[in-house]
This record gives C-alpha cells, structure tokens and sequence, in this order.
C-alpha cells in the first residue's frame, strides 16, 4: 500500500482503531496518519513520509503522553493549546461509531469538538495555563479514555470528555440564554440561568474575566459557549478541584489568594437581600461567618484558603452559601448527617457533574415525549431542541437527539474553531 488516507473531510475510513484490512491500529498511530494528512493539507500521507516520522517520534518520545503531545503540537512546542486537539477531535466525530449520526449535521461538529475541547483542558490543564503539558498529560486519565474510544462504540459512556449526551444538555442550556443566537451571551443572558439563582455580584466577577480565556470577555461583556461550559460544569459540580478553583478565584476580589472577612460578606449581602425578598429571615453574617469557619476550618484562623476549602471536602456548601440562592435553601433543608456522611464517602463513582447531566437529558427527552417543544421546532427552526425537518421528506420527524438539525440561518462555515479559543 503506497499511500494511507487521512482525508478529514469525509469520513471514509473505518471506524476509529480499524485499518481498511481489518486490521487493529493503535490510537496513536492512526492520529500520527490522520495528523500528517491535515498539516500537509493533501488528504494523503505516502508510506516514506510517515515512516520517517513515525521513526523519529519513537527515538525521541518514551511514552504515550510524550507521543501524544509530538503528535499534535506545533513545531518546536512541547505543549498542546486547543486548537492543537481540533485535527484529532474531528477524526473521532468523522470515524467514530457512535457518532455517525453526525454525518447528516455537520453545522454540529464545530460546537461538540468545542465542548470536548473544553472539557479537556477543564481537566487536564491543572495549571490553567492554557497549556497542556506531558506531565499534566500523565497525571490525567485522558489517554486511558482515547483508548476507550477504540473498544467502546457508544459514546455516551464515556463520559469524562466525549459523551454526546452532555455536550447536548450544555449547548442546550447555552441555547437557552443565547436569545439572539450569535453564540455569545451577556450579564443579562446569564443572570436567567436556572431562574436567577446565582447573585448579581457572582455574574459581575465571571464576566470581569478572572476566570475566562477569552480577553473579550471583560471588554464587550460577552461570553462565549467555550467559557460558558467551564461556568456550567462548575456551577453543577462544585466538588472538583477545577472547579473549587473556578469559585475561589472569582470571590477572591483582590487576588491574594485568601478569601477574607470582608469578601464573604460582600457576597452574602446579596444573599440575604433574596432571602429577605422571598420572606425568609437570613442568618446575621456573623452567625453565617461561624457556621462557615467550623465547616472549612482554615488552618489561619480568619483566613481562609485554596488549600483549606480543598482539604474541607465540603466546599461546594460552602460556594453555595454565597452565592446561589436555590442551592443554599436545598443544603439548609438537609439532614445535617447526610451532609456529614457525604463526605466521608467523597470519591464517589457518580459525580454531581454526571448526575445533573442525566437528569437534564432525561428531562429533555420527556419534554419531546409529550410534545412540549413541537410549536417552537416548526416556528424556531434554529432550535437544537428540536426534530430534525426536512421539506423533501414532507416535514417527516425523527427523534431529535438521533439527527441535530442542520437547518440554522447562521452560516456555519464562516464560524472558525479557533473563535472559541481565543
């Protein structure tokens, strides 16, 4: 065989792991070809070519991580930014099995290879520089879940990264907010999630760019469906150690990497405004204050820190109480002993992140069950809620998480990846 085909803009190879003999390839070697092929911009890769590429790779690369990162970084980097994965990730929306529905809405490849992306480097990137390293590569499981790809056919149960079935519950919820659809959204978008349940001054620090990639972000006052995916998945999940960090950088006003008196507070008065609004008297802050000291327990007493809120295993109660309403009153009504033995059992094998995800997918299907959003499909065709219409079929519908429609005014084409990760 002279020559092996890494064309990316149709899927016409096997499914991910297969060579046209039948024979099984290993991920690394099959992204090696496929990645040859996009930077050569021919489709193709010759036999020689390859070869001596791959020959170096392994004389200089000692394990999968180093592999990896060689494979798809730039030249002369020993580190992967976002759009270094976007090669790799649309081969495994072009070739594999559980996503061959995608076939028939291409509009959608750029929003779930942006969620992958995202979701990535929400856990990988430790560092939260926008880098992933090999180090940083090793110490996560993400090469362990690109193996999976080659022996799990359905994608949904992958669901650390790759899951269809989460990147469909965030872009719906972004879908939601995102009123005009230019795949942006404001304060005010924003403050609508979950029926106005985070405070005002929470929204304000998201969108004054101290957790944002996107330097637009605080300048326009917009965010982009790449940012709102690291908002969401912290605001459902405040148990992991990215999003701990997401929360104590945005109530940490001045940086300083301690969350003092006077900050809680500030938070809290907002807190006690809704409380007041919805007839419930609120705590005094400084009752609050001593209920929050015996929960997190600092290790400076009055200061508390990254360190302390990580080492508390409770800090989700803890965000929760500053500044989301509907969350706090849930932790309030609680059996203090199940929150106490929710602890103990911290590791556990379903995150907050999976629950919430399940649970909104589950509702979405039931709401298309009774018909819920019929009118909105036939009066909104850019809805991703909806059946997939097709005038040639005579308005036929299918199932709409079988076919995501492609019918959207928005030119999709003149969307670049590369908008999502600057």
């Amino acid at each position: 065989m002279e020559e092996y085909y890494g064309d990316l803009s149709a899927p016409k190879r096997p499914r991910h792991g297969a060579s046209s003999q039948g024979l099984r390839v290993s991920p690394l070697l099959e992204s090696a070809i496929v990645l040859l092929g996009w930077k050569d911009r021919t489709g193709f890769v010759s036999v020689h070519k390859f070869v001596a590429m791959w020959r170096k790779t392994l004389q200089t690369c000692h394990d999968d991580a180093s592999k990896f990162v060689h494979l798809l970084a730039k030249p002369g980097c020993n580190y992967l930014e976002q759009d270094d994965f976007i090669p790799f990730l649309q081969d495994v929306v072009n070739t594999h099995a559980g996503l061959a529905f995608l076939k028939e809405a291409p509009d959608f490849h750029s929003r779930y290879i942006t969620t992958v992306n995202q979701r990535i480097f929400y856990n990988v990137n430790r560092s939260w520089t926008g880098k992933i390293s090999c180090s940083e590569l090793r110490k996560s499981n993400f090469l362990q879940n690109v193996a999976l790809l080659e022996q799990e056919e359905d994608v949904n149960q992958l669901t650390e990264y790759f899951s269809y079935e989460h990147f469909y519950v965030i872009y719906c919820k972004f879908w939601e907010l995102d009123t005009d659809h230019d795949l942006y959204i404001d304060q005010k978008d924003l403050v609508r999630h979950n029926d106005q349940a985070i405070s005002q001054k929470m929204i304000e620090r998201i969108f004054s760019g101290t957790v944002t990639r996107d330097r637009r972000v605080y300048k326009d006052g917009r965010l982009s469906y790449a940012d709102f995916v690291w908002f969401l998945i912290s605001e459902e999940d405040k148990k992991t150690d990215t999003s701990i960090e997401y929360w104590f950088r945005c109530m940490d006003l001045d940086g300083d990497g301690v969350l003092s008196m006077y900050e809680l507070e500030y938070f809290y008065e907002e807190q006690c405004q809704k409380l007041e609004a919805m007839a419930i008297e609120p705590l005094p802050f400084e009752d609050c204050l001593c209920q929050m000291l015996d929960l997190v327990k600092p290790e400076v007493e009055g200061k508390i820190t990254l360190r302390d809120l990580k080492k508390c295993k409770l800090a989700h109660i803890f965000f929760d109480t500053f500044f989301n309403i509907e969350k706090y009153l849930d932790h309030e009504q609680r059996d203090p002993f199940s929150v106490i033995r929710e602890a103990e059992t911290d590791g556990q094998e379903v995150s907050d992140w999976e629950k919430y995800a399940a649970e909104e997918y589950d509702i979405l299907v039931a709401e298309e069950a009774t018909g819920d959003h019929c009118n909105d499909v036939y009066d909104n065709p850019l809805s991703p809620l909806g059946q997939h219409i097709s005038s040639e079929l005579g308005l036929t519908k299918k199932h709409f998480f079988e076919i995501p429609t492609p019918h959207c005014n928005l030119d999709m084409d003149e969307y670049e990846y590369e908008d999502d990760f600057e």
